[in-house]
């Protein structure tokens, strides 16, 4: 079985590099100009994004049209690095290291912030976790890793209301208290993110002590 945590990552890498895409391509739609600070909205003037405060980012890019055109290249990057290269020796230092990268040219701030979380869960990737496993009783070593999918589930759904739920939800309801629903939901995808992860050590914790040939859990 593959490591629940390189799942995870994996997983969620996709969406930050995917969100890191859409932000370029605001940035590259605004144009050959300069952006009007430091910090700047990436869907300046679109009301599409407006629920989402015109996506915030940073840059150190003085052209918002190049500033969009490496936030897709690092954020492709980012993409390739999750699913196929995360689990190397380095591969968790290396997406926090693309990550602060996609913070500097336009990537907003939500997929940046996704990426180094997901690369310090990396480095554990392969790992024996024994600080886990000498704080984690076996009773709740098993009850958190049967928990995982479910965190796992549970994550995907919040950031998917993110983005694009919130825009789609917004566009057709026009809920003029969706704005709130949006800050609640955003804590809670890093709050069930942070839960999933650490369930994932759980559930690599229980497959590394399953005996071989047998499943480590039976979950519905």
């Amino acid at each position: 079985m593959r490591s629940a945590t390189r799942i995870t990552v994996s997983t969620f890498g996709t969406i930050a590099a995917i969100a890191g895409i859409e932000h370029g391509i605001g940035e590259v739609l605004q144009g050959d100009v300069a952006p009007p600070g430091m910090v700047f909205e990436s869907w300046a003037g679109s009301e599409l994004f407006q629920i989402l405060a015109g996506e915030p980012a940073m840059t150190l890019v003085p052209n918002l049209l190049a500033s969009g055109i490496l936030t897709i290249l690092v954020s492709l990057i980012v993409l390739v690095w999750a699913i196929w290269f995360v689990e190397r020796k380095y591969g968790g230092l290396v997406l926090i290291g693309l990550s602060i990268a996609l913070l500097l040219v336009g990537g907003g701030f939500g997929p940046p912030l996704l990426g180094m979380i997901l690369g310090a869960a990396a480095t554990r990737i392969g790992r024996p976790l024994a600080w886990w496993r000498a704080h984690l009783p076996p009773l709740w070593v098993r009850f958190l890793a049967a928990l995982w999918p479910w965190g796992l589930g549970a994550a995907l759904v919040a950031w998917f209301f993110l983005f694009p739920g919130s825009i789609i939800l917004d566009s057709f309801a026009n809920l003029g208290t969706l704005d709130t629903v949006v800050y609640f939901d955003m804590v809670a995808a890093f709050v069930l993110l942070l839960l999933t992860l650490f369930t994932s050590f759980a559930r690599d914790i229980e497959h590394s002590r399953a005996p071989a040939g047998e499943p480590e859990l039976r979950v519905a």
